[in-house]
Formats: C-alpha cells, structure tokens, sequence
C-alpha cells in the first residue's frame, strides 16, 4: 500500500512561487504515474500535473508554462514547482498515484489510486 504525505503549501502574494513536495512511501511497480490535482472550494477536484516513470510529463492548459512537475527517484519523492501563482490558483493540492495508464487520463479523479491528505495554497491578489 503506498502512502504519500504531501508538504510545502501555505499563503503566498500573486505573482510568487511555491514547491509543493509529496514524499512517497511503498513500491510503486516499475510503470508508474505520479501526479498533482487540485480542488477549490465549490469546484470538482482536477488534475493539473502528471510525470510517468520514464519521466515524461503531461500538463492542464491552466498551469501550463508557470508549473512544473519532476521527481527524484532517490527521495523518493515528486515535486511541484509553481511560479507566477494567481488567486485562482487557490485550492487544496493532492499528489497521487496510479499505474502508467494513469498519466493518460491525469485530468480525471478517477485515474488515481492512491492519494494524500494535501496541502493548502492561498494566493492572495
């Protein structure tokens, strides 16, 4: 059973950066996809990032270009790398987990096996 524990949110001004880590516990297999969804107050939760185990990456539209996601296979653990935050980005953020075939269908709740317990993200304007 694997277990990911997510750190690195909190309150930041528009226009700032912030690095989202989410350690994760257990063996994931050989094929692999990590990722990092959100979920705003109101609004269905939505997957934002994916990176697969051969290190290929997927992004939404919304944070493409200002959001970055990698892993480090040693740490174990996956990042997320935020620039240029908005108020809409506002939300709790969630890594999860799942097979390779996950990172094909990263926007959707349903692809992910395994989640965090997140971490907020405040962005005032």
């Amino acid at each position: 059973q694997l277990q990911l524990v997510e750190s690195g949110g909190g309150a930041v001004q528009a226009g700032g950066s912030l690095r989202l880590s989410c350690a994760v516990s257990g063996d994931p297999g050989s094929k692999y996809c990590l990722g990092w969804s959100r979920q705003a107050p109101g609004k269905e939760r939505e997957g934002i990032a994916a990176i697969d185990s051969d290190g290929s990456t997927s992004y939404a539209d919304s944070v493409k270009g200002r959001f970055t996601i990698s892993q480090d296979n040693a740490e174990n653990t996956v990042y997320l790398q935020m620039n240029s935050l908005e108020p809409e980005d506002t939300a709790m953020y969630y890594c999860a987990s799942g097979d390779v075939w996950s990172c094909a269908q990263f926007r959707s709740f349903n692809a992910w096996d395994h989640w965090g317990q997140g971490t907020q993200v405040t962005v005032s304007s």
